[in-house]
C-alpha cells in the first residue's frame, strides 16, 4: 500500500522506506529498537514529511519481512511521543507539529578573512602548536588519572593545576599566586564576565576601561550589567587624573604591554594605581593577555605582586597556545575569592576534569617553557620583518610597541592619509588590517594612518609580501 498525503495525494515513499531496510535486517533483539529509531530519524529529518499517511501494520510488516507485532508497537510508541497522530479506522498519519531538523550545524566560529595578507592582531601561530608533547601528556594523564577524579571538580580547579600555575606564574611573572586563590578559567573572557557578576551583585555599576583598549571587555562587562567608562592613556598609563575624576571604584588594565598601544606602565604609573585602589577602597583588574613574550628589555613583572589585595589578575593560554583550549585562570584578592568561586559553581560546576589534568602535566614537565622558547624566537624573527618592511616600504612611519607582544601599532607619514581612503584602497586589495581607531572610544584629533598590525601568525615572507602589497594599493 503506498502512502499518501492528506487530501489523498499519492506521498513519496521511497526514500524513507530505504531508511527502514536496514533496521528491518537487525538482530532480532535489536530489531523493534532499530525499526522505531530509523522511523523517527525518518521524520525529524523530513523525508516522512508531516500529513503523511503511513502503511497500515499489516502491510508494513509483510513488506519488511518482519512481524506485525514489531511495527505496531513501533506506531504505538512514536504516537506517545508525538511524532506520529492515528485516529480509530483513521489510520496512522505523520504528526503535523513535528519540523524537520536542518540538514548540517553551521560553524560560527571566527575564522581569518581568507585575505591575500592578514595583518590583524591577536591571533599566535597555531601550525606551532606542540601537537607530540601535548598527546604525550594526554596519554600520561589518562594512563594515571584515578576513576575518582573524573567527578565534580573543585569549581576552583584541580589541585594539581592550581598548584602548578601557582609556580608558573611565580617564577614567569611576578605574581603573589597562593594557589587557594586560583581559579581555573575558560579563558580571560570568564574571568571577567565572573568578575562582573560578582562586582555587580556589590552594587557596582560601572568600571574603568583603558581607552584606546580591547572593546571586549566593554562587552563583557555589560553581559553582567555593568557600564564600561572609557578613560584616557599617557605615555606611562592610565591617566591618573581622568581616573581620579571618573568615580569609579574599578579600572581595567593592561599594565605590562597595554593593548593596542604597547606601553608599558611605568613604575610611577603602578604606583599611582595602586594608592589609588587603596584611596577608594577599589580594585585593579589585571588583563596579563601577552605577558610570556618579551624580546628587548627585561619581562615586566605583574602588577598584582605589588598589593594582591588590590588586584585581580588574569591571564590564558590563548596567545601561547591556542584559544581554542578555553584555558586561564584568575588570581582573585581574598575579600573577593568566596563570591568568585560560588559564581563559578552554578555557571558550569567547574572547568573539565581531563583538560586540567593534561595541562598540569604538561606544565609540570617543563612541555610549557620549551614551546614558549620556540614561539619567542619565531616571533621575534617576525616582528624585525615586520619592522624592516615597514621601514623600507613606508620611510617615515611611527613604529611602537615592538618590545613585546604579538603586534605593532605603525602611525604611517601623513602623506598616506586620509585613513578613511587609505583603508578602503587596502581592504579593496584584499588586506586585512585593523585601524586604531577601532580600539578607540573617542574619536582622533587627526585623520592620520594608524594601524594595529599582527605579525605572530605569519611567516616573515608573507609578511614582507603583505607590506609591499598594501603600499602598492594605499598608494
Amino acid at each position: 500500500m503506498a502512502p499518501t498525503r492528506a487530501g489523498g495525494a499519492p506521498a513519496p515513499w521511497t526514500a524513507a522506506w530505504e531508511l527502514l531496510l536496514p533496521a528491518a535486517a537487525a538482530p532480532a533483539r535489536a530489531r523493534g529498537r532499530s525499526l522505531r529509531s530509523a522511523l523517527r530519524e525518518a521524520v525529524r529529518s523530513g523525508r516522512l514529511a508531516p500529513g503523511t499517511r503511513l502503511p497500515s501494520s499489516r502491510a508494513l510488516s509483510a513488506d519488511l519481512g518482519v512481524s506485525r507485532g514489531l511495527v505496531t508497537e513501533a506506531y504505538e510508541q512514536l504516537t506517545a511521543e508525538g511524532y506520529l497522530r492515528s485516529g480509530r479506522g483513521a489510520g496512522t498519519w505523520v504528526s503535523d507539529t513535528v519540523r524537520a531538523a536542518r540538514p548540517r550545524a553551521r560553524d560560527l566560529a571566527p575564522r581569518p578573512p581568507g585575505a591575500r595578507a592578514d595583518f590583524l592582531p591577536g591571533a599566535p601561530d597555531l601550525s606551532l602548536f606542540p601537537r607530540a608533547a601535548w598527546a604525550a601528556a594526554q596519554r600520561g594523564v589518562l594512563a594515571d588519572l584515578p576513576h575518582h577524579a573524573l567527578g565534580y571538580p573543585d569549581p576552583r580547579g584541580l589541585p594539581r593545576l592550581r598548584t602548578a600555575l601557582a609556580d608558573l606564574l611565580t617564577r614567569r611573572r611576578g605574581v603573589a599566586a597562593d594557589p587557594e586563590r586560583v581559579v581555573v578559567v575558560s579563558g580571560v573572557a570568564q574571568a571577567v564576565t565572573l568578575l562582573g557578576h560578582v562586582l555587580h551583585a556589590r552594587g557596582v555599576r560601572s568600571v574603568g576601561v583603558e581607552d584606546p583598549g580591547s572593546p571586549e571587555h566593554d562587552a563583557l562587562f555589560a553581559s553582567a550589567g555593568v557600564d564600561a567608562v572609557p578613560l584616557p592613556l599617557d605615555d606611562e598609563g592610565l591617566a591618573p587624573g581622568p581616573l581620579r575624576a571618573s568615580g569609579v571604584r574599578v579600572a581595567v588594565t593592561t599594565p605590562a604591554h597595554q593593548f593596542p598601544t604597547g606601553v608599558a606602565y611605568s613604575a610611577r604609573r603602578r604606583a599611582a594605581l595602586l594608592r589609588w585602589a587603596r584611596s577608594v577602597d577599589g580594585l585593579v583588574v589585571e588583563d596579563d593577555y601577552d605577558g610570556d613574550f618579551r624580546y628587548d628589555r627585561a619581562p615586566v613583572g605583574a602588577l598584582q605582586g605589588l598589593d594582591p589585595e588590590r588586584v585581580a589578575y588574569t591571564g590564558s593560554v590563548s596567545k601561547s597556545l591556542a584559544p581554542g583550549l578555553r584555558l586561564g585562570w584568575l588570581l582573585v584578592p581574598e575579600s573577593l575569592a568566596e563570591e568568585v568561586v560560588e559564581r563559578k559553581r552554578t555557571m558550569d560546576l567547574g572547568h573539565p576534569v581531563l583538560d586540567q589534568a593534561l595541562f598540569a602535566r604538561f606544565v609540570e614537565r617543563g612541555d610549557h617553557d620549551r614551546h614558549l622558547r620556540r614561539c619567542r624566537r619565531a616571533y621575534r624573527e617576525r616582528r624585525d620583518a615586520l619592522v624592516a618592511a615597514l621601514e623600507e616600504h613606508f620611510p617615515g612611519t611611527e613604529v611602537t610597541g615592538v618590545a613585546a607582544g604579538l603586534h605593532v601599532v605603525a602611525a604611517l607619514p601623513e602623506r598616506w592619509g586620509p585613513s578613511s581612503r587609505f583603508l578602503d584602497r587596502v581592504g579593496a586589495a584584499g588586506i586585512a588590517v585593523r585601524p586604531l581607531a577601532d580600539c578607540a572610544r573617542t574619536p582622533a584629533q587627526d585623520d592620520r594612518v594608524r594601524l594595529v598590525l599582527g605579525y605572530a601568525h605569519l611567516p616573515p615572507a608573507r609578511i614582507r609580501e603583505g607590506v609591499r602589497a598594501m603600499a602598492e594599493a594605499g598608494t
